[in-house]
């Protein structure tokens, strides 16, 4: 399996560096700065869990439970913030 991906803003005094820096302009006010873990599964397929951001995660326009794992899958949209909008695509 790959190593889990996170989704959030770099902040350089909390010593967080996510794999997915969403910090670039414009910044998205709504953006957590760890929102939410892309997490691989056995099988190639990824799930993501959100692991208590400020403003939620929604996948496919429903909000997900704080901590539970939801597995993705091609086309899958994740909502992040004001704006912010990620596809899931299969490799």
């Amino acid at each position: 399996g790959g190593q889990e991906m996170r989704i959030g803003r770099h902040s350089a005094s909390r010593g967080l560096h996510p794999e997915i820096d969403l910090t670039v302009p414009p910044t998205d006010p709504g953006v957590s700065r760890l929102h939410a873990v892309l997490i691989p599964e056995l099988d190639g397929s990824w799930a993501v869990i959100d692991p208590g951001s400020e403003n939620g995660t929604l996948v496919n326009d429903k909000e997900i439970a704080t901590g539970v794992r939801v597995p993705l899958h091609d086309g899958d949209r994740i909502h992040l913030g004001a704006w912010t909008v990620l596809t899931i695509q299969a490799l």
